[in-house]
Formats: structure tokens, C-alpha cells, sequence
């Protein structure tokens, strides 16, 4: 019973390191992104382009 007990925890130990070095990894990636996206959506909506697009009214 001990046993299964620590290996519950060293599994959850080692899911959390591992969950950890991908979001390190990953978020510059995903700030990058959004940013992007931001000023693509920000040029976007102040150059009023003539498409029909969620951003500009019919």
C-alpha cells in the first residue's frame, strides 16, 4: 500500500515537471501569437477594409 502511494507521487511529480517544461517552452510562443493577432486585428479595424469580415459592419 506504501508503495503505491509513493509511486502515485513520484508519477505526479514527474506529469507536473513535465507539464511545466512545456508551458515554459511553449509560452514565448503563444505570447508571440497574440500579439501578432492583436495587431493584425488592431490594423485591421483602423484601416476599415471593405470585406465583409466579423471586424467591419456591412
Amino acid at each position: 500500500m506504501v508503495w503505491k502511494v509513493i509511486g502515485i507521487v513520484v508519477v505526479a511529480v514527474i506529469a507536473i515537471w513535465i507539464i511545466g517544461a512545456l508551458i515554459k517552452a511553449l509560452l514565448p510562443i503563444l505570447v508571440i501569437a497574440a500579439i501578432g493577432t492583436g495587431v493584425y486585428l488592431l490594423y485591421k479595424a483602423v484601416t476599415g477594409s471593405n470585406e465583409n469580415s466579423p471586424l467591419t459592419k456591412p
